[in-house]
Order: structure tokens, then sequence, then C-alpha cells
């Protein structure tokens, strides 16, 4: 819940629309974003490779308050410009073709697109030492591809949107949180990383935000 809180709360500050805004969750099955955008009264649209990745927002959100697609996330089924913002979460480190993933979020979108990403400039660079401790906790943990600040910003350069804001969500690494098992303390130790600057430079995952030209 923390973890979603910090994500909710950056997201939410990345989204300047007014309610009745288009908001398409690209891959949202996870429905972590779709119920704080939905009880906000966005107009939320989420996608899904097959019906199935529907069911967790079927169990969370009221029927007819959100829309969803079942498509191909690099060749999305709807015309330039059809959303006011696009977003994807927990997405681009398994998508093998992630530029043209960015260049689809690009194009649907009228406003910007917000996503996120794991960076390799943080306690990620010791993902392959951790690996086996994150398993440990997470137990249906998998790999995953890191980036870098620089990639992300050329690929985006590509289609037709500013220079993007990176907005880096922890300091820490989840593990550590999660085998702590303290909300409290993990709070005070992200909260005297984020004074210290150590967030800023090194966290991980990073929001990113990237406004439309």
């Amino acid at each position: 819940e923390y973890f979603l809180n910090v994500q909710t709360e950056i997201t939410l500050s990345c989204i300047s629309a007014e309610a009745g805004a288009s908001i398409l969750d690209v891959g949202g099955g996870h429905a972590q974003l779709a119920a704080p955008l939905v009880e906000r009264n966005y107009q939320v649209t989420v996608t899904g490779s097959d019906e199935s990745c529907r069911l967790l927002l079927d169990q969370r959100l009221e029927q007819g308050s959100f829309t969803f697609d079942v498509c191909d996330m690099l060749a999305l089924p709807y015309d330039n410009d059809s959303f006011d913002y696009v977003l994807a979460f927990r997405l681009l480190p398994h998508v093998e073709r992630w530029q043209q993933l960015l260049a689809e979020m690009c194009r649907v979108s009228r406003r910007g697109v917000i996503f996120d990403y794991p960076d390799i400039r943080s306690s990620n660079i010791l993902y392959d030492m951790l690996f086996s401790f994150k398993k440990k906790y997470e137990k249906n943990t998998r790999s995953f591809k890191m980036f870098n600040r620089a990639e992300i910003t050329a690929a985006l350069e590509l289609n037709n949107v500013h220079p993007p804001q990176f907005n880096p969500q922890f300091f820490l690494p989840m593990v550590i949180h999660r085998s702590l098992k303290h909300v409290t303390i993990s709070r005070y130790m992200e909260t005297f990383c984020r004074v210290l600057l150590l967030t800023k430079f090194f966290g991980s995952p990073i929001i990113v935000k990237s406004l439309k030209k």
C-alpha cells in the first residue's frame, strides 16, 4: 500500500487535466492506477492482450466506470491524439520493442505520456547480487530490462514531445522495505534519502512525464 500510494501521488501530480479528461492506461490490468483515476472522474480506458487481463479491474471497479479494450500494445487501435494522457506502468522493462511502445503512446496522446521504468543509476546496479534475496521475499519476481535516462530521452525525442521530467520514487531497493515489514520505518528512511537528494539522483523506479509539443 505504501509503494502504491507513492506511485499514485506522483502520477496524479503529473496529470494537469480537469475532471473528465481522457486517460489511456496501456497494459493496466494490474488496476494500480485505474482505480484512483476513476475516483477522480477521469474517463479511463485500459488495454490488455486478452479479456482475462481485466479480472482485477472488474473486482475493484464499478461496472461501467471504465472501458477495456483487447489489442496489440505495439499497434494501438486508436487515432492520433485520441486521449489527453497515455500511461504505461510496470510494462516497459518487459517489452522487447519498447521504443515502438513509446512511439505508439506518443501518437495517440494529445497532451503527453506518463510511464515508469527501473533506472540503472540506482541500487539496481546490484541487481544480480540482490536477485536471490529479492526472489526469496517476492516469490514471483522475474528478470527485467533496466534503462538509463539518456536512452529514455533519446527515444522520446523521436516522437514530437518535450524533454522528459524524471520523478524517482525510492532510493532503497523495494525488497529491503518488504523485508523490514514496517511502513513507518520505510517512510522515515525514504524521507531521509529524499532530503539528502539521494532519491533525486539515484532513485528508482522513475516515473517519466513528457508533454506533446
